[in-house]
């Protein structure tokens, strides 16, 4: 019983807004296809933007609300390769190459700032982020056909100085990344595979140390994986860049259970007599159940309904795999400890205003490819508009999946989005069969994208004023 009171305790703020989304689905009398397919959209749309606020967390900075700067690096880059005519999957790279070395420099900025002000990172990054927003309208609504010469009636308002509020992404970005074949993504990782074995190999002889088998492997199965994208029905099936829920689901689980009976076969073969069978055993159980259950008719009505844009969410499990692998760096090691005390940082001979640059850079530049990622799927540019919430939103999700301002990880990034945007898709169905005024629920979800982060704020400044009086009360 005291173990479960504390997992309730630690967890409460997730369990609350699980029962607020459970009573708000109920009550909105939606049906679980349309909030499912919704959910799934808004996760790849903004799963990538709330993961790049982890690393200040981790480095000590608490939540970075200046990565509506990110933001703006994305825009500026989408406004110029619109204006130039380029279109799908080569218009997004040509973003990506314009935006990275503005995000990158406006992180360095950003960092050098918050070094001025430790302590106080949270409200510089609120007010820089306003102080950025007004330089970029400076620049879109002056600059642009004011100074810099531009002619395109679709871009430019009538008067021929200044950016129009909206610019429709429909036939240049819209749907850029989501619409990537699995074939070409397949291939790309294939000749990454390849090449990378290869590269360990050569290496390996040049310096007379035999690699093990792995690169042999990896280097002989490449070609057979890549042969296989021809048989007809894989390539027909590759074709799609979207993949059934169904399908992925099975294919996760699947992959469990090979991953587990791999180990367990592995660790028999080199006679560990430590190792226990039971946790493999277990994740497969939970696997074949996890099977069993899209047997059952809502949830397989639901898996055959929603469909994930590949590309998209393979950028999410790429983001967790990267902020989970940096923290086994040296680098990832350092911010965790800038994180926990400068003092014993800067004993340990770590640099600790490069960290935390380091950190911010990192963090901007993940938030700028993060809006890339928002504005190709949302198919629409709001010019003066598309930032100015970045921040507050991200945040509010992030501490809806029970982070901390101190205290975060990409399990709790994801519950947050979605339990947030689950909520923001019901809530104003909920309020028009309530109140019989949807226009309730639009203010009940924005009270909830505010009051999260106020309440989290507030609990953080009590925990931290009953911590510094703790050691005046042992004195006495």
């Amino acid at each position: 019983m005291h173990k479960l009171k504390e997992l309730v305790l630690n967890n409460k703020v997730v369990l609350l807004f699980g029962l607020l989304c459970i009573a708000a689905i109920y009550t909105a009398q939606n049906p679980l296809t349309f909030v499912a397919g919704e959910l799934f959209t808004r996760i790849g749309r903004n799963g990538f933007m709330v993961l790049a606020l982890l690393i200040p967390v981790l480095a000590g900075m608490g939540l970075n609300f200046g990565i509506v700067i990110g933001a703006i690096a994305a825009q500026i880059a989408v406004f110029w390769t619109v204006y130039w005519g380029y279109t799908g999957s080569e218009g997004f790279l040509l973003c990506l190459l314009l935006s990275t070395p503005i995000a990158i420099f406006f992180g360095w900025l950003v960092g050098r700032m918050f070094n001025k002000m430790k302590g106080a990172e949270m409200i510089a990054g609120l007010v820089l982020g306003y102080f950025a927003d007004g330089l970029y309208q400076l620049f879109f609504l002056y600059i642009i056909g004011g100074i810099i010469p531009v002619y395109n009636e679709r871009l430019i308002i009538s008067g021929g100085i200044g950016v129009k509020n909206t610019i429709d992404l429909t036939g240049n970005l819209k749907y850029s990344l989501d619409n990537v074949p699995m074939l070409h993504i397949v291939k790309i990782v294939l000749a990454v595979l390849a090449v990378v074995s290869l590269i360990k190999i050569i290496l390996g002889v040049v310096k007379k140390n035999p690699l093990g088998h792995r690169s042999w492997i990896v280097l002989g199965a490449a070609p057979i994986a890549y042969a296989l994208t021809f048989v007809p029905a894989i390539k027909e099936y590759l074709s799609s860049d979207r993949l059934l829920l169904l399908h992925a689901v099975l294919s996760g689980l699947g992959a469990v259970i090979v991953w587990q009976s791999w180990l367990i076969v592995s660790n028999k073969i080199r006679r560990r007599k430590e190792y226990s069978l039971i946790r493999p055993l277990v994740y497969m159980a939970i696997a074949v159940g996890g099977c069993l259950l899209t047997y059952i008719k809502p949830v397989e009505k639901i898996l055959l309904y929603v469909k994930i844009p590949v590309t998209t969410y393979l950028c999410i499990v790429a983001l967790c795999l990267f902020n989970a692998a940096l923290l086994r760096t040296r680098l990832g090691q350092n911010m965790r400890t800038v994180g926990q005390s400068q003092t014993v940082a800067n004993a340990a001979g770590i640099n600790v205003d490069t960290t935390r640059i380091i950190a911010m850079i990192i963090s901007t530049t993940l938030a700028c490819w993060g809006q890339l990622i928002y504005l190709q799927n949302i198919g629409t540019f709001s010019t003066y508009g598309a930032h100015t919430q970045v921040g507050q939103y991200a945040i509010a999700a992030l501490l809806v999946g029970g982070a901390s301002v101190k205290k975060a990880s990409s399990k709790q990034a994801v519950i947050g989005v979605i339990l947030f945007h689950t909520l923001f898709i019901v809530a104003p169905q909920a309020g028009k069969q309530l109140f019989n005024n949807a226009q309730l629920g639009e203010y009940f979800r924005v009270f909830v994208a505010y009051g999260v982060i106020a309440v989290s704020l507030a609990m953080h400044a009590w925990k931290d004023r009953g911590k510094t009086k703790e050691p005046n009360r042992n004195r006495v």
